[in-house]
C-alpha cells in the first residue's frame, strides 16, 4: 500500500511537470507557427531556434512588477488565478495515459485515479474551473474585468451543456462512465470517432469555447475589454492563468484522444511484441502525439479564423450545437435499439 502511494505521487507530480513544460513550450510553438502563417520570422533570438525564449518570458513574468489593485478584494483576487491553474492540473489525474507497467513483478498503472466515474470527475471538475475566471473578474473590481468574467462564464456554462451531451453517446456506446474502460474498448482500430463523428465534432468545437480559444476568446476581447478578465493582474497572477489556458489545451486534447481516437491505442502496436515496460512508453508517445496533433489543431484555427460576435457565439451554442447534440442522442439510442 505505501509502495502504491508512493508511485501514485511520483505519476502524478510527473504529470504536473509535464503540463508545466508543455504549457511553457507551447507558447513558442504557437509564436512560431504564428509567423508561419503570416510569411514572418517567430521568436528566433534567445537561445538557439529561440528555445529559450519560454524561459526568458517566464523569467520576465517572475520579476515585472506586481500590483494590486487598493480596491480589490484581496483575498479572492489571488484566489482566482490559482484557482483556474489548479482545476486545469486536476483534470489530469482521471485520464489513462498508457498501459500498466511492470516493475519487479508489481503493476504500477500510469493513471493516477482510475475511477469508475472517470467522465463525471472530468465534468464536475470542469464545472468548477467557471469559478476561477468569475472570482478573478469580480475581485478585481473593475467594470472591464467584470464584463470580460461574465461574458467568459456564460459562455463557458453554454458549451459545457453541449459538450456533455456529445459524451452522453460514448457512454451510450460503451456502457461505462471509465476512462480506462472506454479505451480498452478501442483497442485496434475501434475508435469512437468512426462511430460519433458528429458527437466528436460538437465535442470539439466546445473545446475551443471552454478554452477561450480564437474563435471563441470573446472574454480576453482586447478591442472591447482592454484585457478582459484579468486585465488587472500583472507578474505571475497573470502568468497563471495564461498558462492554464495552454494546460488546458493540453489536458482538452487528452481527452478527445482518450474518448474519440482510442486513447494510447494505436493499430498493430500490440502485435510488434514489445516488453510490457516498453509498450508502455510507445503507447504513451502514441498519445502524446494524438494530443499534440490536437494542438496544432488549436493553433492552426487561431491564426485562421475571425473572432464571432457574442450574439453568434451565443446563437451558435444555444440554437445550433445543443439541438444537434440532442438529435446526436436520440439517434445513437435509436441504433443501439436496432441492434439489440
Amino acid at each position: 500500500m505505501t509502495t502504491q502511494i508512493i508511485y501514485k505521487t511520483l505519476l502524478a507530480t510527473i504529470i504536473l511537470l509535464l503540463s508545466l513544460i508543455v504549457a511553457m513550450y507551447s507558447t513558442l510553438i504557437e509564436r512560431k507557427m504564428a509567423g508561419w502563417f503570416q510569411d514572418r520570422h517567430g521568436p528566433n533570438r534567445t537561445g538557439p531556434w529561440g528555445l529559450l525564449q519560454p524561459l526568458a518570458d517566464g523569467i520576465k513574468l517572475f520579476f515585472k512588477e506586481e500590483f494590486m489593485p487598493a480596491s480589490a478584494d484581496k483575498f479572492l483576487y489571488i484566489l482566482g488565478p490559482s484557482l483556474t491553474m489548479f482545476i486545469a492540473l486536476l483534470i489530469s489525474a482521471a485520464i489513462p495515459w498508457g498501459p500498466d507497467l511492470v516493475i519487479n513483478g508489481a503493476v504500477y498503472p500510469l493513471q493516477v485515479a482510475d475511477v469508475n466515474i472517470g467522465i463525471l470527475y472530468i465534468f464536475a471538475v470542469l464545472s468548477i474551473g467557471v469559478y476561477g475566471i468569475m472570482i478573478g473578474g469580480w475581485a478585481s473590481n473593475n467594470k472591464y474585468a467584470l464584463l470580460g468574467a461574465v461574458r467568459a462564464s456564460s459562455q463557458m456554462i453554454s458549451y459545457e451543456l453541449a459538450m456533455s451531451l456529445s459524451i452522453v453517446t460514448i457512454v451510450m456506446m460503451t456502457g461505462s462512465l471509465s476512462m480506462s474502460e472506454i479505451v480498452a474498448q478501442q483497442q485496434g482500430f475501434n475508435w469512437n470517432i468512426f462511430y460519433q463523428p458528429l458527437g466528436f465534432l460538437i465535442f470539439l468545437i466546445c473545446a475551443f469555447a471552454e478554452t477561450n480559444r480564437a474563435p471563441f476568446d470573446l472574454p480576453e476581447c482586447e478591442t472591447e475589454l482592454v484585457g478582459g478578465y484579468h486585465t488587472e493582474y500583472s507578474s505571475m497572477k497573470l502568468g497563471f492563468y495564461l498558462f492554464a489556458e495552454y494546460i488546458n489545451m493540453f489536458i482538452s486534447g487528452a481527452v478527445m484522444a482518450t474518448l474519440f481516437l482510442g486513447g494510447y491505442h494505436f493499430p498493430g502496436l500490440d502485435k510488434l511484441g514489445l516488453s510490457p515496460n516498453v509498450f508502455a512508453l510507445v503507447s504513451f508517445m502514441v498519445l502524446f502525439t494524438k494530443i499534440t496533433f490536437f494542438g496544432f489543431i488549436f493553433m492552426w484555427v487561431r491564426w485562421t479564423l475571425p473572432r464571432f460576435r457574442y450574439d453568434q457565439l451565443m446563437k451558435l451554442g444555444w440554437k445550433s450545437l445543443i439541438p444537434i447534440a440532442i438529435l446526436n442522442v436520440v439517434i445513437t439510442g435509436v441504433v443501439i435499439l436496432l441492434n439489440l
